[in-house]
């Protein structure tokens, strides 16, 4: 049976170059890159090689670039630390109600440790109004987080929006974004986008699992979170995973310019979108204006486990909302304040540049024999 793969935004296919570059930094060059002979001088060279590919992406320099172990770490290296080190300019903390987990629980352990935590409504397509963000940031608001691109929906959060709430509240604030979704497909200039924190993961740009990207700004000056031998100049401790990093590089190598990854996947996504809408009961969870990477449905009626596993017999993987959420209801469409049922019966689809159009009518047919085949909820 042929595989088609649409569950993009929960991780990806590994790419050649992410794999041969892997390969050969465990069996080629080994080398502890703390060590100062050969091998190991050869070890930190990929992974410089790596962190200077990352900050071009970026529009950063090298130096502010911390590799990590995942996305995970590096949401909560950067909120841990810059509540934990700016606690006596303030205590306030300004986030959003549609976060992932790795930003929302770090929130719910520091709410326990005594910081306000604003968690910032969004409207009906899930974005968080301009309006709100200037309310929330008061000149004692220590750290802003808010993504740039929703993992669920895929809606485009207003960032740099929030980077001018803090200027305007005369705030100590960093502000920290959450670009897991966003990196390699979105343009990101940081200067732009206003952040002194932002995270990144591997995973979802065709690299391996376990190698995550932080960048840290030199205004950015937060407690680590991982103390030891004092490796990525002393901010992330343990020996670096040398095949991960050097994976990411040759991920990095192969992804296309952000502009042209964007123009063809808004074809393969308004062709998605209209295809869907042909079908009995489909609708849109996500924005026109979302970032094409990805579009949430529901087929009210029918639940989306049980859809998720009638695609699943055909070959056909998606997801039923946040690959983290293990099965529970979307928090996200939830807070955009869709109806129960809704929530219930939403899908997640997202794409990679692999995928093609033919994907997706494979993803319809299926999903128009689930409802000619499965008993619809009351």
């Amino acid at each position: 049976m042929e595989e088609i793969y649409l569950d993009n935004s929960a991780t990806t296919r590994v790419c050649e170059s992410a794999a041969e570059n892997a390969l050969y930094a465990m069996r080629e060059c080994y080398g502890n890159p703390s060590s100062l002979y050969s091998l190991g001088l050869n070890a930190e060279r990929l992974i410089e090689r790596t962190r200077r590919a990352v900050a071009q992406k970026l529009h950063c320099r090298p130096e502010e670039i911390v590799f990590t172990g995942c996305g995970t770490e590096s949401n909560n290296t950067a909120v841990f630390g810059a509540a934990r080190s700016l606690q006596k300019r303030g205590r306030r903390i300004v986030t959003t109600a549609v976060e992932h987990p790795s930003v929302a629980r770090p929130m719910d352990q520091l709410e326990k440790e005594g910081f306000e935590v604003i968690r910032l409504p969004v409207d009906r397509e899930g974005k968080v109004p301009p309006e709100e963000i200037f309310k929330a940031v008061t000149k004692d608001t220590i750290l802003v987080s808010m993504m740039l691109v929703n993992n669920e929906t895929g809606a485009i959060q207003p960032v740099s929006t929030a980077a001018e709430a803090i200027k305007k509240a005369g705030a100590p604030a960093l502000l920290h974004c959450d670009a897991v979704q966003a990196f390699g497909k979105l343009p990101i200039d940081l200067k732009k986008l206003g952040v002194d924190l932002l995270s990144a993961s591997g995973h979802k740009l065709h690299a391996p699992k376990g190698v995550g990207i932080l960048y840290k700004s030199e205004k950015a000056h937060i407690q680590p979170l991982l103390l030891g031998g004092g490796q990525e100049k002393g901010f992330r401790s343990g020996t670096e995973s040398v095949p991960l990093i050097a994976a990411l590089g040759g991920a990095i190598s192969e992804l296309p310019e952000e502009s042209v990854g964007l123009q063809n996947m808004q074809k393969l996504w308004n062709y998605a979108k209209d295809a869907l809408l042909k079908l009995p009961g489909v609708e849109i969870n996500s924005p026109d204006d979302c970032l094409p990477y990805l579009i949430n449905i529901s087929l009210t009626g029918y639940r989306s486990e049980t859809l998720l596993h009638f695609l699943e017999a055909d070959g056909i993987f998606v997801s039923s909302g946040s690959a983290c959420s293990k099965g529970k209801l979307s928090g996200v469409l939830s807070a955009m304040g869709l109806p129960a049922a809704r929530v219930d019966s939403a899908l997640r689809i997202s794409f990679s540049r692999y995928n093609k159009t033919e994907d997706i009518d494979k993803l319809c047919e299926s999903l128009e024999r689930a409802t000619k085949r499965l008993k619809k909820r009351g």
